[in-house]
């Protein structure tokens, strides 16, 4: 791939519109769910497997949860997205009500 060519990929990638949602985080091993929201679904489980693999996730019990039972038994599925928002704050308190569902819908603990 020439430069040119590459930086052309680059500035496209860049340019992408980001999608926010609300995703869950599932330990198959032991049947626990984790809810939480992302402004940038394509890039959440990169973000949260890096925290886990380093062993400085928030999140006492997902780290424990990856500790245990290893990246095989986790698995992160997107259940909202939030398409189209233009408005930040409309968008954040949309993220936060649909978190608070999604936890209530699933008897889940946040991220």
């Amino acid at each position: 791939m020439k430069t040119e060519d590459r930086k052309l990929a680059i500035a496209d990638y860049k340019k992408r519109a980001a999608v926010a949602g609300v995703f869950a985080i599932r330990c198959r091993a032991t049947g626990e769910v984790w809810i939480g929201q992302a402004l940038d679904l394509e890039k959440i489980q990169n973000r949260i497997w890096f925290t886990l693999r380093m062993g400085s996730h928030r999140n006492a019990e997902l780290q424990r949860a990856w500790s245990a039972h290893g990246a095989d038994n986790l698995s992160l599925e997107t259940l909202e997205r939030i398409e189209d928002e233009e408005l930040a704050y409309v968008r954040d308190t949309l993220l936060k009500e649909r978190v608070q569902h999604w936890r209530a819908q699933l008897n889940a603990s946040a991220v």
